[in-house]
């Protein structure tokens, strides 16, 4: 975006053009184009000739007044894109984070996340955008009846190295449960870089759910199966099956310690916005779960420096991730 001449800059310009000193000579010495000196000269000189800096600076602060007020999300190119991102669930964080890292040394090409909001209270249309925005929920209760899973594998004996997510090929996973237990998805989030893999189970049972994390990790190649941490549901009851069968080794979190699960806690939350609570997963295609998985694999995190979990994972593989 054009920086607009200061006062002292003005001043410099009225004594070099009093020296006879030539616009081009003065625009170095300033360190602007040439053309905006001329401009600047032609624009404020008096009648005959004459360049005073006060009046320059008087007629540029005039002419500021006057224009009318022109907001970065009323410009067309830059309302659309800031619409498009709404529309795949982006939140104004990310849409503004992104967008520096998408146009970098464009700074009239950025809008920040305060903008955005302020954008989305003031817009008459603001309903179907605020839907797309993910708002806190209330938190599980503590009422945990179910018994304890037989041979786990605690927390504090995975490697310290998961803690620090300074590798790939760590994941938490999860299951959530539909509208009167009607069917469930099953979600494994890698950690380092927040990679989604979702799928329905027929039911929150050990069968479908270990038939589900076997076809989503039929793609994923051995160097991203190291640990799988995982909640005490009964529906991991048999994890040393699931063990096997996706080459990964198995923990557990200890009971009511969801933070141990941060990012897999997150994620599910993420994919409320499309599946709300109460929906009948029975009747939700695995064509919708595909779909919701790929957004949120494709939405731009703050972490990873507004980069997707895509991107980050196809850097590291070389390769795009097949699911």
């Amino acid at each position: 975006m054009a920086r607009q001449l200061t006062m002292d800059e003005r001043e410099v310009i009225s004594r070099m053009l009093y020296a006879n000193e030539l616009p081009a000579a003065i625009a170095r010495r300033l360190g602007r184009h040439r053309s905006s000196v001329g401009r600047e000269i032609e624009r404020n000189s008096d009648g005959g000739g004459g360049y005073s800096a006060v009046e320059a600076q008087r007629r540029a602060e005039a002419r500021r007044r006057n224009r009318p007020l022109t907001r970065k999300l009323d410009r067309p190119e830059m309302n659309e894109e800031v619409r498009r991102s709404l529309a795949r669930y982006w939140s104004p964080d990310q849409i503004a984070g992104r967008l520096k890292q998408d146009h970098p040394g464009q700074s009239g090409r950025w809008v920040s996340h305060q903008t955005i909001y302020d954008w989305l209270r003031r817009d008459e249309h603001r309903d179907p955008w605020e839907g797309c925005l993910r708002f806190g929920g209330r938190r599980r209760k503590k009422n945990d009846r179910r018994g304890k899973i037989p041979r786990t594998v605690e927390i504090d004996k995975r490697p310290k190295i998961v803690e620090r997510r300074s590798r790939f090929g760590d994941w938490e996973g999860d299951t959530m449960v539909g509208a009167k237990h009607c069917g469930a998805l099953v979600t494994h989030v890698e950690r380092k870089s927040g990679y989604l893999l979702a799928a329905k189970a027929a039911a929150r049972r050990c069968g479908p759910v270990n038939q589900a994390t076997k076809r989503l990790f039929a793609n994923i190649p051995s160097s991203l199966r190291k640990t799988l941490t995982l909640d005490n549901g009964k529906e991991f009851a048999h994890h040393e099956a699931m063990g096997r069968r996706t080459g990964l080794d198995i923990y557990f979190a200890q009971p009511y310690a969801a933070w141990q699960r941060g990012v897999n806690e997150n994620t599910n939350g993420l994919l409320r916005q499309f599946f709300p609570k109460g929906t009948n997963f029975t009747q939700v295609s695995h064509h919708d779960v595909r779909l919701a998985s790929e957004q949120l694999n494709n939405r731009p995190r703050k972490r990873l420096g507004y980069r997707t979990p895509n991107e980050v994972l196809q850097k590291h593989l070389g390769v795009a991730i097949e699911n």
